[in-house]
């Protein structure tokens, strides 16, 4: 399919009021395809002027009664709209794998995700409750939820298609109009479902999409006064600089930050299913997930037989082109590729073993931003690629003795996004689980197939807050109390 046919020309410009325009200064950035390295289109590149004007659109959406519609209503709105990005879901796809990199199947995947995120807050809307509160007698006290207003979402590269649905989907669901800023990198996906949701019957103004650079219509609306909540996924230092300027405005923030997780096989663990889960954890969107399992701690009796099943699992796998379906595809840019490649440079520089490496698929565009997948170990604790987030398909492994040496490693860095734990013993399972540093524990599975309904976020250098599930969609949400006296 042709993707730049099948997005249009209108598709890839900016989306105010329902309306596609030009940015303001008539600016465009290319859009190049990962896997060959060649541009296919441009999109629109809006400033602070198209962020002002897309909040003023949504601000005016907001009280023209979206946020005051009757809930089933909204969520129907939003059913319908899960319904076409089904009916779409092909194109949706195919748009995902060209623009991102990834493989054909994977893309599918995040597509069908996407249209499960908006169905699953479109049947939430209506469900949204307060709560009463015993209070002193005389008195009856209740609190509703009740939508910020104008919320802004930035969405990061990797997976915009699915962090855009669990993002926009809650907000919509809850009441708020949005202003959303798709990475440079990859907005065509965040545009066509934008397009499909004013065939849903969305109003205009209540999903408006601003592509643009980081540094200008991120920035901007980051620090617009006009914003009355932000979710961000990103990186930790980019994360840093949005929490400061909203901040300014004293606007609150959701944060998505990545992580360094880890998997950790014990002795007794049935390693015929952990071996698949360990490779898929870390090759799935050739290591660009924030939730990628990037260390592998293995308990000291298995390490041999452990390693030795992993050697050729890697070794079988190969790296092409997205529409190629290969299990890995590129690297987003040159820039990521280049970092994933000097990290791994410097720990063979260093001594770091390189146990097993997959290779590249002889169909592979010259061009393409590829990165073969690695398994390193044991590793020192205190190296970079045991302590920093690589976010490509680098897997450092680290022996263990017992559970406190695993909960020492893996609570040794600072992030905590989530964790993985494969043991047949039960007390154990439950032992880690309240040990571990994390915002989400998986016992024998990694990532739970996804989990649209399961609360993910962080802790410490992660973030804070939650999205997916029922969480996700509260926290787009602000409490008011009403207290009544009546004697």
């Amino acid at each position: 399919m042709n993707v730049v046919a099948s997005v249009g020309r209108k598709a890839r410009s900016i989306l105010i009021d329902g309306v596609h325009c030009a940015a303001a200064d008539g600016s465009e950035i290319e859009v190049l395809d990962p896997g060959n390295g060649e541009v296919f289109t441009t999109i629109s590149s809006g400033d602070a002027a198209d962020v002002d004007a897309a909040v003023t659109s949504a601000r005016k959406a907001s009280e023209a009664g979206w946020a005051t519609m009757d809930a089933r209503e909204r969520g129907l709105k939003l059913i319908r709209l899960a319904a076409l990005i089904d009916k779409n879901r092909e194109e949706l796809a195919t748009i995902e794998c060209r623009d991102t990199g990834k493989p054909i199947r994977q893309a599918r995947s995040d597509a069908e995700f996407c249209a499960r995120y908006f169905d699953f807050y479109g049947t939430a809307a209506d469900k949204l409750h307060g709560e009463t509160i015993p209070f002193r007698p005389g008195y009856t006290v209740f609190a509703v939820r009740e939508p910020w207003g104008v919320t802004g979402h930035i969405i990061p590269w990797n997976y915009p298609a699915q962090i855009m649905g669990r993002s926009v989907g809650a907000a919509l669901a809850a009441g708020n109009a949005c202003v959303v800023k798709p990475a440079e990198d990859a907005s065509l996906s965040t545009l066509f479902v934008a397009e499909l949701g004013l065939d849903a019957g969305l109003p205009a103004g209540v999903f408006n999409v601003v592509t643009g650079y980081g540094y200008t219509a991120g920035a901007a609306l980051s620090a617009h006064p006009g914003i009355d909540h932000i979710s961000f996924t990103g990186s930790p230092g980019t994360g840093t600089q949005v929490q400061m300027a909203a901040a300014r405005n004293n606007i609150s923030v959701t944060m998505e930050l990545g992580g360094k997780s880890p998997q950790i096989v014990f002795a007794d663990a049935n390693l015929d299913e952990a071996v698949p889960s360990i490779i898929a954890a870390i090759t799935q969107n050739a290591g660009q997930t924030c939730s990628a399992g990037s260390r592998l701690l293995i308990q000291r009796p298995i390490w041999n037989e452990l390693v030795a099943r992993l050697k050729p699992a890697f070794e079988a796998l190969r790296v092409g082109h997205g529409a190629q379906d290969h299990v890995v595809g590129p690297l987003i840019n040159s820039r990521q590729r280049e970092r994933v490649q000097a990290m791994t440079a410097a720990a063979l520089a260093s001594g770091v073993p390189l146990l097993a490496e997959a290779a590249m698929a002889t169909d592979a565009p010259a061009g393409g931003f590829y990165v073969t997948p690695k398994l390193f170990g044991p590793v020192p604790e205190d190296h970079r690629i045991a302590q920093d987030e690589i976010f490509g398909p680098i897997l450092a492994a680290f022996p263990f003795d017992d559970e406190a040496d695993a909960i020492r490693i893996a609570n040794g860095t600072a992030y905590g996004l989530v964790a993985g734990v494969w043991t047949l013993d039960g007390a154990r399972q439950m032992r880690m689980v309240h040990r571990l540093k994390c915002g989400q524990v998986f016992i024998n599975n990694f990532g739970a197939a996804g989990g649209v309904e399961l609360p993910f976020g962080g802790v410490r250098r992660s973030g804070f807050g939650r999205e997916k599930g029922i969480e996700g969609l509260k926290s787009f949400t602000v409490l008011k109390t009403a207290a009544f006296r009546h004697g």
